[in-house]
């Protein structure tokens, strides 16, 4: 059974904000957001429906927060996972393989963050698009590691790369969400990686150049 996104029980929060935020994740498993009103949340949530506007603003307000509360969970998890690993490509690896498996295993994040929340012009100018710069910024110093120790060719531009590790990660999870198909968080890495690794690692210019010779 996927994970669904994290509860906010454990949070030093009042309780009413937690049980919004937990009403809203549990209808989000079988309902669209759009077709989820806010009576139905406070009704489900068992609270009045006043609270969703004093705690969030909104509706979509308490879609953003429980994402980048969620997010920022997330993010915690992969800078431990990063700890201790030696070799930008071996971190690269790991960082992709987290990030499939997350996809994988919240169904309802990655149909929440991958189709809904991008679409609004609200989302980037928020807490949970800050999430995601921070998030970008960790793949960045990765990358720029790379290319300074010589494992990443330092001739491509490195936020274009940033684009491209990113932008695989999600095109190949999003037909697995789009019709909710499981997808192997191993398979799917060890696709992409090979398919980065051989563009983007540095190669030999001796060897390369004497191939070319001879």
């Amino acid at each position: 059974m996927n994970e669904k996104i994290s509860s906010l029980e454990n949070r030093p929060h009042p309780p009413g904000r937690v049980k919004l935020a937990d009403a809203l994740r549990f209808l989000l498993n079988d309902k669209e957001f759009d077709a989820i009103t806010t009576s139905e949340i406070a009704r489900t949530a068992g609270v009045n429906e006043a609270l969703i506007y004093r705690y969030f603003g909104d509706k979509r307000g308490l879609l953003h927060q429980i994402l980048s509360e969620f997010l920022e969970d997330y993010i915690n998890q992969v800078e431990m996972d990063l700890r201790g690993i030696k070799g930008s490509l071996n971190q690269l690896r790991k960082l992709i393989w987290r990030h499939i498996h997350m996809y994988e295993s919240n169904r309802v994040f990655a149909r929440m963050f991958l189709m809904e929340v991008r679409s609004f012009p609200g989302y980037f100018g928020g807490h949970c698009y800050g999430q995601i710069k921070r998030y970008s910024n960790i793949l960045l110093s990765i990358l720029e590691e790379g290319m300074k120790g010589g494992e990443i060719r330092d001739d491509i531009p490195i936020r274009s790369l940033r684009q491209v590790v990113i932008g695989g990660i999600e095109h190949l999870c999003l037909p697995g969400i789009i019709f909710d198909r499981e997808f192997s968080p191993e398979d799917y890495t060890e696709d992409l990686c090979n398919i980065l690794f051989r563009g983007i690692t540095k190669r030999d210019t001796t060897l390369r150049e004497n191939s070319v010779s001879s």
